[in-house]
């Protein structure tokens, strides 16, 4: 068989097994020993077992599970509440007022959290019936509030980019730093959006509340004291190098729960609710990672990506065209896949190609971020219109809708990315 039928029967046999409601992981392990046993001379029992235990025994996998558990602890306090009433004195004069809470309480979270759904979840449980009982429009407060959450894959720590240093052996730390910008960016984008639109709509805001002065401002934000510590303490331990992305999760953990316990939400039942919900998290992504690991390493015996890197190469694409046509190809394929499962499923194929494009490794990660971002708010598998969906009561289409302007802001995001490369890549050359 041709490369292009057995690229086929692959394909088709992924979809299948995964319409048929078998787990990701064990159906990319599945297309993995089908493609081994039947295409490579290889035993594909042996290469799964070594490939499998290779994959889940990485140092550097370690910090994964450290940083969920710290967002399933930080998803238990009373963050929320202190985060709203530390940043509601400062926007409510912004046009757009309090909607600017949803950006950036997400981007605050997102630098604790690391995960998308928890930063949606954890600030929309706190803004949304907030604004819904001050009179704000519900479909500005939903739609920024779904583009706002995909800061939580960007901003440092981000789970997706400890997926991706592991799968493309990037340094983790530095894709850390390599994000910082371009979240900053990006929430400034959504910022700007909102003031916009409240500038265009002056009667759909209410007015804000009394007035307060500088100094009352700044005896409320107090409340940003605990977070802002926190964060420091992570990001601070890796920028300053006293501490590789695994030890900082380590003490991100030790942080939130002393965090935890100041604020009195730290029982015993607590503890073990995050914990538990970190472990089903995790065993859930290692096993994708290590289906992932297999099926990369059966398409290598096959030949497949390096016969698509060719193929790829012969159609004279440029950087740019390249880039474009995988912003398609993910927004695509985040119709249907998770970001982690795009991400292990794909690099093991995408990879070479990138590289025989001679584009920086380091500024793709960033990319590939922001196009598993759009992912998130793409139906009919947008794990961000899931979480709004639960809490508000609408239709999947609904929300889609009204978060489609942010949507095309992180398409202009993705341009901006590709003429200014500094964004990304001038932080980490200068720690």
């Amino acid at each position: 068989m041709n490369d292009l039928a057995i690229t086929v029967l692959l394909v088709g046999t992924l979809f299948v097994i995964l319409g048929s409601s078998v787990w990701i992981g064990l159906t990319l392990s599945g297309v993995a020993w089908i493609g081994m046993q039947l295409f490579s001379a290889r035993p594909a029992g042996d290469a799964m077992a070594v490939t499998i235990w290779g994959s889940s025994s990485s140092w550097t996998l370690t910090a994964l599970p450290l940083f969920i558990w710290m967002g399933e602890i930080l998803f238990r306090t009373k963050l929320s509440d202190s985060m709203f009433r530390g940043l509601a004195p400062w926007v409510s004069r912004l046009p757009g007022s309090l909607l600017h809470t949803n950006v950036i309480g997400c981007t605050i979270f997102a630098a604790v959290s690391g995960s998308s759904a928890a930063t949606c979840a954890t600030i929309g449980k706190m803004t949304l019936p907030e604004l819904a009982r001050r009179g704000y429009p519900e479909d500005i407060t939903i739609g920024s509030l779904a583009g706002a959450g995909t800061l939580g894959l960007l901003i440092p720590p981000s789970i997706i980019m400890i997926v991706y240093g592991v799968s493309a052996d990037v340094s983790i730390s530095k894709l850390f730093i390599a994000g910082v910008f371009p979240g900053m960016l990006l929430a400034g984008l959504f910022s700007g959006y909102i003031i916009i639109w409240a500038l265009l709509h002056k009667g759909a805001i209410p007015k804000s509340g009394e007035k307060m002065t500088f100094l009352q401002k700044l005896f409320e934000s107090r409340h940003l004291i605990p977070v802002m510590l926190l964060i420091g303490s992570v990001l601070g331990s890796i920028y300053s190098g006293l501490a590789t992305a695994t030890e900082a999760a380590a003490v991100g953990v030790v942080g939130s729960l002393i965090l935890s316990a100041c604020q009195q939400s730290l029982s015993w039942q607590s503890f073990r609710d995050a914990l538990l919900g970190a472990t089903r998290l995790y065993c859930m992504i290692a096993l994708i990672l290590a289906g992932a690991a297999f099926l990369t390493l059966a398409m290598g015996y096959i030949g497949l990506p390096r016969h698509l890197a060719e193929y790829v190469g012969s159609l004279g694409l440029s950087p740019l065209m390249l880039i474009i046509a995988l912003a398609i190809f993910y927004i695509i394929l985040g119709c249907f896949l998770d970001g982690i499962s795009m991400v292990v499923l794909t690099m093991g194929v995408i990879l070479p190609t990138v590289q025989a494009a001679h584009i920086d490794l380091l500024w793709f990660g960033i990319f590939i971020v922001i196009v598993v971002e759009m992912a998130q708010i793409t139906p009919p598998v947008g794990f961000n219109l899931f979480v709004l969906q639960g809490m508000t009561g609408k239709e999947i289409t609904y929300i889609a809708r009204v978060t489609f302007p942010f949507f095309l802001l992180m398409c202009l995001m993705v341009l901006l990315l590709w003429f200014f490369p500094g964004i990304v890549v001038w932080l980490p050359a200068n720690m």
